[in-house]
């Protein structure tokens, strides 16, 4: 292509682009226009019902808001020139000119029709003669590539087809993770569409970008199946905090914001974790082994008398024995409800053998059981009696007390006698039993099952919502009364008949107006439509009993590296984990280029891999950069002085970096603490250290020495390890 040619094409692509931002801009407005409308309107809205449709009218429209107000930013970032000579443009969103009958100005990146984009090639170009990559700064396009298809170099011989895959894989990094919208591979874009509704399973080595593919894969599946999706949300499960945080943008980006950001320490609303176990317990509490020990927690509380308890009953002494209580305990078990449910069948076994044994003694000589109405009549009363007995409430809470998870979980844990009772390893004894540990979650979770709901907090709630319904009753009858009106024409409406009294007292329930994701991170038992797992490999049995519940649908896209697992619980066989809860529904797909680490880094990082990993194949790296990894040793009284040198180096360059190692080193944050993370410079200090931290410490350095995207060095005051011996030594 002439220098002409290009310049009179890049002004024609500009002026293109000029225009999508115009209809984005008219599109803002008109939705700007609408939603202060929706603000401003009054007429009508006089009632519970009309002003849920004005709140649902506002939400829809903020969305909307949001949606168009992400594409400003790379709005615009291809073309496509089918063989037939049909242009379609490719972005963010799409855009519509409605004046000629909505035709597709701008196709969405998640249109079926915008696929060839990324995965057209010149040996497969998907009925397209060429593909035309932007780059953009702001609004304006600075320049084009162009890629020709079906032919055999598949390139014009003066462009350069991969330059914004390149541009953007060596573009310094920043703060959060950015959405690789307009350079998705072919691999990665066969698997964000991919048309599964069980369980898919991406595992990839580092820098094979399978976080990435993972988010815009939900942002495919909202598109495509938003009216299911939207209603429920869905759920992003990651590592640690710095993870959540360095993904957390890439969603919105798309313009995706009903998703719910976790960490496995934030299963249960509410509670703060503040401990870490140690591995062997955390292995402990990780498996399903864990769930006989909970249950046999659980079965302490339900306890029998050492001796009778008195109980007075309209004068008559009477007394709680071991066979009374085992009776009640016995039946209470075989409801199948959970204990605090259970504990009414407990109660109504004790009360019933209270009351029959009150009752025939206060009946001796004149009440017998056929006098069936006389007898039920006064057992009512006893019965009425015992509800307010603080003796009798005060039993029920010794034999059968109402429970807490943190109740349960704390008081075992905290004694070795009540531990070898429930048949648990002495190992997860421990001082202080409030302090709550990631691997404690799963087990709290699991006890809200285990113990369910307390049937007084239900009854109460009834109760209030009775006493509603029975003052708007009041209400409507005061409104109009048919005995002022038995004259008139028979024409009149009335007041209840429009609404009934539920429906009045429904009308002034307190609304809940917080968004989607909100109202879902705040509620354990809110359930997705769609689960998100990244790190997989490190999540416990316990931990998937947790997510499994938060998605009966069983749609979840799992993302992990077997070969990076560090934790003691983590997975070993995606299949072990897996086949339990969706036998013959999960697929495998794997990731092999790896786009963030360079070939002198991961040479490094490749040749540690062998040796604990030695059946995994390495990604291969698209790029190098031409900056080979260096190591230096130094001493103890060195290593500050070459630390801080490293930080003040990298500081005034654009871009990231990272000092990872040992605690004491100053400035230098764990290898887990990492993971999923990138850099552009990576300073690994004591690599022998990191290996010598336990069975998983080759797989702590190998996350280490793959987190740099462009610059990796060691340093080290002991013996180099054999893995690293490929590093340039310097002085």
């Amino acid at each position: 292509m002439s220098t002409q040619v290009y310049r009179t094409e890049l002004r024609s692509e500009q002026s293109y682009v000029a225009k999508l931002y115009e209809q984005l801009d008219a599109e803002r407005a008109r939705v700007k226009s609408r939603y202060g409308e929706a603000l401003r309107r009054t007429d009508g809205v006089r009632d519970g019902e009309t002003l849920v449709a004005r709140d649902v009218e506002v939400r829809t429209l903020t969305k909307e808001a949001r949606r168009l107000d992400v594409a400003d930013n790379c709005l615009c970032f291809g073309r496509l020139d089918a063989v037939s000579g049909e242009r379609l443009y490719i972005g963010r969103i799409g855009l519509f000119d409605e004046e000629r009958e909505f035709e597709p100005l701008l196709l969405d990146w998640r249109a079926p029709a915008a696929r060839p984009f990324y995965v057209a090639t010149a040996v497969r170009p998907e009925n397209m003669h060429r593909r035309r990559q932007f780059h953009t700064r702001g609004r304006e396009v600075v320049d084009f590539t162009d890629e020709i298809l079906g032919r055999p170099d598949g390139f014009e011989s003066d462009e350069r087809g991969d330059s914004a895959l390149l541009a953007a894989i060596n573009a310094p990094r920043g703060e959060g993770m950015r959405d690789i919208v307009a350079t998705i591979q072919a691999e990665q874009d066969e698997i964000i569409r991919l048309d599964h509704s069980g369980v898919l399973v991406i595992e990839g080595g580092p820098g094979t970008g399978k976080t990435v593919v993972a988010l815009h894969r939900v942002a495919y599946l909202l598109y495509t199946h938003r009216e299911q999706m939207e209603r429920h949300g869905v759920l992003v499960v990651g590592p640690n905090p710095a993870f959540i945080n360095h993904i957390s943008h890439v969603l919105p980006s798309l313009g995706e914001t009903n998703v719910v950001f976790m960490t496995p320490g934030d299963f249960l609303p509410g509670l703060h974790v503040t401990a870490e176990d140690a591995p062997e317990v955390a292995g402990l509490k990780g498996s399903l082994q864990i769930l006989d020990v909970l249950a046999a927690a659980v079965a302490d509380y339900q306890r029998l008398p050492d001796q009778p308890i008195p109980i007075t009953l309209a004068g008559v002494a009477l007394r709680i024995d071991a066979d009374i209580a085992e009776w009640a305990r016995d039946e209470a078990r075989a409801s199948g409800l959970p204990h605090n449910e259970a504990r009414s069948v407990f109660r109504e076994i004790v009360t019933y053998v209270l009351t029959d044994r009150a009752i025939g003694r206060i009946g001796r000589g004149w009440l017998n059981r056929q006098d069936r109405e006389a007898w039920e009549e006064m057992r009512a009363s006893l019965l009425e009696e015992l509800a307010g007995d603080d003796a009798f409430t005060a039993a029920l809470d010794t034999l059968w007390p109402i429970l807490t998870p943190e109740t349960v979980l704390a008081e075992p844990f905290s004694s070795p006698g009540r531990l070898r009772l429930a048949g648990a390893d002495g190992a997860l004894f421990r001082e202080n039993s409030a302090a709550w540990t990631i691997s404690d979650v799963p087990l709290l979770d699991e006890l809200v099952d285990l113990l369910g709901t307390d049937k007084r907090v239900d009854d109460a709630a009834a109760r209030e919502r009775q006493a509603a319904t029975e003052y708007a009753s009041a209400v409507l009858d005061s409104l109009v009364s048919r005995k002022d009106h038995m004259e008139d024409d028979g024409l009149r409406l009335f007041a209840d008949e429009l609404l009934d009294a539920e429906d009045l007292a429904e009308r002034f329930v307190e609304r809940d107006t917080r968004e989607l994701a909100e109202r879902a991170a705040a509620d354990r038992d809110w359930t997705y439509r769609h689960v998100v797992v990244d790190e997989a490999q490190e999540l416990s049995e316990m931990d998937w009993r947790v997510l499994m519940r938060r998605c009966p649908s069983r749609s979840f896209t799992v993302v992990g590296d077997l070969a990076q697992r560090r934790s003691a619980a983590g997975a070993t066989a995606w299949d072990a984990i897996l086949e339990p809860y969706v036998p013959g529904r999960w697929i495998y797909r794997s990731l092999s280029m790896n786009y963030r680490t360079p070939a002198e880094i991961m040479s490094v990082a490749a040749a540690l891999l062998a040796e604990f990993a030695p059946g995994v194949e390495p990604p291969e790296s698209v790029r190098s950069c031409g900056v080979q990894p260096w190591s230096k040793h130094v001493t103890d009284t060195e290593m500050p002085t070459a630390v801080e040198k490293f930080m003040k180096v990298e500081s005034a360059r654009e871009g990231t970096s990272v000092v990872i190692g040992p605690p004491e080193v100053p400035g230098a944050v764990p290898a887990s603490h990492t993971k999923g993370l990138e850099f552009d410079a990576v300073l690994v200090v004591e690599p022998e250290r990191i290996l010598a931290e336990g069975p998983r410490g080759a797989a702590e350095l190998y996350v280490a020495l793959t987190r740099a995207t462009q610059r990796l060095g060691v340093l080290h005051t002991g013996p180099l390890p054999r893995a690293l011996s490929g590093l340039v030594e310097t002085t």
